[in-house]
């Protein structure tokens, strides 16, 4: 008897978390009685949260809840409200424009700033009054729980965000807004991330969520070696028995880690480590091939490293190019960085597929099976080779998407990009741009990022850094009541030269600075300038109406 080394090897049953599972059960029985609940999945990178969650989702499908989902990714860290707008577009792109408005009413004009490329412009409904930061960012907060809540009217709502350990700050924010609003609603969040990786924006939910009790957390642990061998068993139900020296030898190998468990099993096969017979399991000797110098992979990576050597050329390019592009990825851009056939393409995705590095999600695009397998390849790269293949993923994206609103959807995507390849001027430009709409989103903690990257890539340039990085990070830290920052800031802007917003001559130069809050103090401590109280007639960044003063310098 052979066994097909192209076999998927994916434990076709969950293994280890039959006491979470039975409680998740539970709790949707609760929330079909109009009880909301908050869950929490915590564990370590290929634990088995995901697949605990898509059992799940099997279900509450099953129990006729409609299902929502979003999906926070590496880079999202910098990207306001990431995972809203990836389970917002699911939900909202295969509606026609007439019915999202019908669906959205007056709420279409709070939605618009989000989601430009995909909402119609609001011309019939009155735009919103404006309000100032916060208040802007709690109106948008309520109208995306009446949206969610709304749809509990027909039937109960499982909402998934997955990997909060990738989410921006202010999505988690929102995430605790929601968590305090849903108890009365038949409504389950369920959210996911990896306990190793927390930091201080996730660390500040998961204490609140504790200290106002309003989720409960299941933490998953590494698999028995009992757990081991019943998932060896499930994985390959037509062998006899297992040896305790394979057993031994992927538990020892895998820590019970059950992705690890899976990629080196998949990696022993195709290597010809493992082999099987009618009596059962049998280990190939080294003795018995020695010059094929057999090795089991001793991590991950080595195990991802050994399925990559067995694909073709062409599909090892097209993953390295996946890999810098993102954990998802567009087929139109991979198509337009190979030059090549939509059929070729199609054909190389199906490789990729066929050893499971990455999944199909839509038509469009496509994922790495695990964040870890993009990790690996990428680290893999050299410097050089990852800077040349970010450029050409900017350019590829600027060639795609060269109309202004769909270039504005992709600001934080070319920002990164052009930062990690070094092309400082565009680097410069975009996060300018990225940190400006974050700023009007209300995420000052992402407009910082965006602006950081963005003041270093100016500093490699011969001009000097803008004014202007300087005065919209200042207001970002500002908002974020990190004052000594924020002054550093405007100091900045203000020791740099800039053209006057109104000039006017009278023999004396004249240049109009535009602060808020605190940045007037500093303006008085600086000699020959007078400060005024005054509203600017229009703001650079929309719906942003924070206390203003305007200073000016007299004198040459």
């Amino acid at each position: 008897m052979s066994v097909s080394v192209d076999k998927p090897i994916i434990c076709p049953v969950l293994i280890g978390c039959s006491t979470e599972l039975t409680s998740l059960r539970a709790l949707l029985e609760r929330v079909k009685g109009g009880q909301g609940q908050v869950v929490v999945l915590s564990g370590e990178a290929g634990i088995g949260k995901s697949r605990l969650m898509m059992e799940t989702r099997a279900l509450a499908t099953a129990e006729g809840f409609l299902v929502l989902q979003g999906s926070c990714f590496p880079t999202d860290r910098s990207c306001p409200y990431a995972p809203l707008l990836d389970l917002l577009r699911s939900f909202l792109a295969t509606a026609p424009p007439a019915r999202i408005i019908a669906e959205l009413g007056p709420l279409t004009t709070a939605f618009f700033p989000l989601l430009p490329d995909l909402l119609p412009q609001p011309l019939e409904h009155p735009l919103l009054p404006p309000l100032d930061a916060e208040q802007e960012k709690r109106r948008l907060f309520a109208c995306l729980v009446q949206v969610l809540t709304s749809q509990t009217d027909d039937s109960p709502l499982l909402l998934v965000i997955e990997d909060l350990h990738w989410s921006d700050d202010t999505s988690l924010e929102f995430l605790h807004y929601l968590a305090r609003r849903c108890a009365s609603h038949p409504f389950l969040l369920l959210l996911t991330y990896r306990s190793d990786e927390v930091h201080p924006g996730l660390q500040h939910l998961l204490a609140q969520l504790d200290r106002e009790r309003l989720a409960l957390e299941y933490v998953l642990a590494r698999l028995t070696r009992s757990e081991v061998e019943a998932m060896l068993r499930a994985i390959f139900p037509e062998q006899r028995g297992i040896p305790d020296e394979l057993r031994e030898m992927i538990s020892t190998l895998t820590d019970g880690n059950p992705f690890f468990i899976e990629e080196v099993l998949k990696s022993l096969l195709t290597s010809g480590g493992i082999t099987f017979t009618d009596s059962g399991w049998m280990r190939l000797p080294h003795s018995a091939a020695p010059d094929s110098h057999l090795s089991i992979p001793r991590s991950v990576q080595d195990a991802v490293s050994q399925r990559i050597k067995r694909l073709s050329e062409e599909a090892k390019q097209l993953l390295m190019l996946a890999a810098v592009a993102g954990r998802r990825f567009d087929v139109s851009v991979l198509q337009r960085l190979l030059h090549c056939k939509a059929s070729q393409l199609v054909g190389l995705l199906q490789e990729l597929v066929a050893a499971q590095l990455v999944v199909e999600e839509s038509a469009d695009r496509f994922s790495f099976r695990h964040a870890l397998t993009r990790q690996v390849i990428y680290a893999g790269l050299l410097a050089r080779e990852r800077r040349a293949l970010h450029r050409r993923v900017a350019s590829a994206i600027e060639q795609l998407f060269a109309s202004p609103t769909a270039r504005e959807a992709h600001l934080a995507d070319l920002a990164y990009h052009c930062f990690q390849g070094e092309e400082w001027e565009k680097a410069q430009e975009y996060g300018k741009l990225a940190g400006e709409k974050a700023l009007a989103l209300f995420t000052p903690r992402a407009a910082v990022e965006h602006l950081t990257r963005a003041v270093e890539a100016a500093s490699h340039l011969s001009a000097p850094s803008p004014s202007s990085l300087y005065r919209t990070r200042g207001q970002a830290y500002e908002l974020l009541g990190e004052f000594e920052r924020a002054r550093a800031d405007y100091e900045q802007a203000l020791a740099r030269p800039r053209r006057p917003r109104r000039p006017s001559w009278n023999g004396k130069g004249c240049r109009i600075w535009v602060f808020s809050g605190s940045a007037a103090t500093i303006a008085r401590r600086v000699s020959g300038f007078t400060v005024r109280s005054a509203w600017p007639r229009r703001w650079p960044i929309p719906g942003y109406r924070p206390t203003a003063s305007i200073a000016w310098a007299t004198g040459s």
